[in-house]
């Protein structure tokens, strides 16, 4: 009798550690295999949030298939307690193993609602944007300029709300003053600016705040990101380039920044600007003059005077030899690696090609030619003709 028992007690054992083992096997499955959503999800982990609550949030949405292996699984693998605040967006199907490792490394927001305060050289723009997750793509729900309009009603809601992405965008090329100025008119930041930072010194980015955030502090850790960008430029650049500093190259990179928005031709014009400075020509660029004219403290509307060329100031190169004393803008590092590795070419003058970019030359009858051209372009646009032409000329 009692080894029949015996008998049956060790059946109903291996039965139930089969059972176990195929439990475990499908709860691994269903862990790792391909999640229940065929679109995109945009994930949220609000501030203090629960794993229970994160899990229950992410069958509700349909982003998982069972709230309960989630955290089962992010048990097992030590990362139950490491939930990142913030908004992820995660593909479709999507494993509840590929979620935990996103919600729980955390980085920069990459879905929901966002409210973006654009820098740009010609004014300050403020957006709010929301993710399809039908099409993976931001679109834009509302805007306005804070310099002379009053903010929607939507835009005021989303900056006060707890999940919503908020972020400063730094254009290219503009000024240290205009940056400055840019987040004395935010308002979802706090604090004093102070002195407005030397010039050049910011990296233009894209930088995640949280509501509150102090201005002098996002300034400072601009000031930190360009100086790491410069210093890594610097140290890998080639020999035999003219400048004698970092600081040198910074100036020259805040030029090429602002003699063109085509990013192919910025080592291009580089090597125009460096050639002149070995064979002892000026620089004669337009952007270091008008930089001169307006401090940087706004955008000139309207062609240079000739009074303006003729003047001889610290940023005229025109009238001055070699480079001018500061940069005139914040160069991105597209242009401070082309200040460093300019292109290998024998040009030393360019104008403009009428298709936004320029006609370079490596002679003053190849340049003349391609000033006649453009000439020719003004007259067809019905442009003015008479304003003397001075980029790389």
């Amino acid at each position: 009798m009692w080894r029949h028992i015996a008998s049956n007690f060790l059946t109903l054992m291996v039965v139930v550690l089969v059972a176990v083992a195929g439990a475990i096997a499908w709860g691994k499955h269903q862990f790792s295999g391909p999640g229940p959503s065929d679109v995109a999800q945009c994930v949220q982990v609000a501030p203090g949030a629960s794993l229970s609550a994160v899990s229950g949030q992410l069958a509700a949405q349909g982003a998982i298939s069972n709230a309960y292996i989630f955290r089962a699984g992010a048990d097992y693998e030590g990362k139950a307690g490491d939930l990142k605040f913030g908004s992820y967006l995660v593909p479709p199907q999507a494993s509840m193993q590929d979620i935990l490792g996103v919600i729980t490394a955390g980085g920069p927001s990459t879905c929901g609602t966002e409210v973006i305060f654009r820098v740009g050289v010609r004014g300050n723009t403020v957006v709010l944007r929301d993710l399809n997750p039908a099409t993976g793509a931001y679109e834009d729900m509302a805007r306005y300029d804070p310099a002379s309009e009053q903010p929607p009603a939507e835009i005021l809601a989303a900056e006060d709300a707890a999940d919503a992405r908020l972020r400063i965008a730094v254009a290219e090329g503009t000024t240290a003053w205009q940056v400055a100025e840019g987040l004395k008119a935010a308002r979802f930041m706090s604090g004093e600016v102070g002195a407005v930072p030397a010039e050049g010194s910011l990296a233009p980015d894209t930088y995640e705040v949280q509501k509150g955030a102090d201005r002098a502090a996002l300034l400072a850790e601009m000031g930190r990101r360009q100086a790491v960008i410069l210093a890594a430029a610097w140290e890998s650049r080639p020999f035999g380039l003219p400048y004698d500093s970092p600081e040198e190259a910074l100036i020259m990179a805040s030029i090429v920044e602002k003699e063109t928005g085509v990013a192919d031709e910025r080592p291009q014009v580089a090597s125009v600007f460096v050639n002149r400075l070995n064979t002892g020509m000026r620089l004669q660029t337009d952007p270091t003059v008008i930089y001169g004219v307006t401090n940087g403290r706004e955008v000139l509307n309207r062609g240079l005077r000739r009074s303006e060329l003729n003047a001889r100031t610290a940023y005229n190169t025109y009238q001055i030899d070699g480079l001018p004393p500061t940069p005139i803008a914040n160069p991105g590092r597209a242009a401070i690696q082309a200040a460093l590795n300019p292109a290998d070419t024998d040009y030393v003058f360019f104008v403009a090609d009428g298709t936004g970019g320029h006609a370079f030359a490596r002679t003053l009858d190849e340049h003349n030619a391609n000033v006649a051209r453009w000439r020719e372009i003004e007259r067809q646009q019905g442009l003015p003709t008479d304003t003397p032409v001075q980029d790389g000329g």
